[in-house]
């Protein structure tokens, strides 16, 4: 009697204790978050971070052994819950590639009036670019490399190119960076220039211009290819 009095004790406690530490678990995770977005990897601090999610500084390598593997963490939960599926989502349509590609545009601005998490994803990602960490390739292959790869096949089928092609990848990491600059810079921008909201209506002008802004050198980058490919059978010919 004695016996399963203690075992139900210690399953009670074992059933209190598993809330309790991942609700511990997502308080760390809430705050590294923020810090990693606001400082980066190597400027953070486990104080810091501990003292945001209100928990006693050795819980973090209770619950996740050191700072990097609770980075690794922050970024694996960003990509889940930030809107790259989204994206992913409009490059797979069946759809002209000149559609896919304003609809991409649209779909990632949308995310800075929404106020999702790819805004911090794509913050800390600026900081791996200035001191990357070992988590780098993780991001880079979960996120970037994915979403890189669907756009150099959109902007080579739309200059007659292919996706590995030294052009097709210059002309869609200047619409990666046109798009960036709203993601990663809105204080900035908003300092610039203050009358411009970032609402979702001037979200999508401003996507529509991206994309109006781009498909016009893209089409005049495949009426150049393919004069070219022209003169060359000419003189092939002769």
């Amino acid at each position: 009697m004695a016996s399963r009095t203690t075992r139900a004790k210690s399953a009670t406690a074992e059933a209190t204790r598993e809330p309790a530490a991942e609700a511990t678990q997502a308080k760390l995770l809430d705050a590294a978050t923020e810090v990693f977005a606001e400082v980066g990897y190597h400027g953070a601090t486990i104080r810091e971070i501990c003292g945001r999610a209100g928990v006693n500084g050795a819980l973090v390598n209770y619950h996740f052994g050191d700072k990097l593997e609770l980075y690794a963490q922050v970024l694996q939960r960003l990509v889940s819950v930030a809107r790259i599926e989204a994206v992913r989502a409009a490059f797979c349509q069946k759809a002209p590639p000149e559609t896919i590609l304003r609809e991409a545009i649209k779909v990632r601005l949308r995310g800075v009036a929404a106020g999702d998490q790819s805004g911090r994803l794509f913050r800390i990602l600026a900081h791996e670019i200035t001191q990357s960490t070992p988590a780098m390739n993780c991001a880079i292959n979960i996120v970037l490399q994915p979403l890189c790869n669907q756009l150099y096949e959109i902007v080579g089928a739309l200059i007659g190119l292919p996706p590995a092609d030294e052009q097709t990848r210059l002309c869609a990491h200047s619409i990666m960076g046109q798009v960036i600059i709203y993601v990663l810079a809105g204080p900035v921008l908003a300092r610039l220039w203050p009358n411009m909201k970032m609402t979702p209506e001037n979200l999508d002008r401003i996507a529509d211009h991206i994309a109006d802004f781009s498909l016009a050198y893209l089409r005049q980058a495949r009426d150049m290819q393919q004069q070219g490919a022209k003169a060359a059978g000419r003189r092939t010919r002769n």
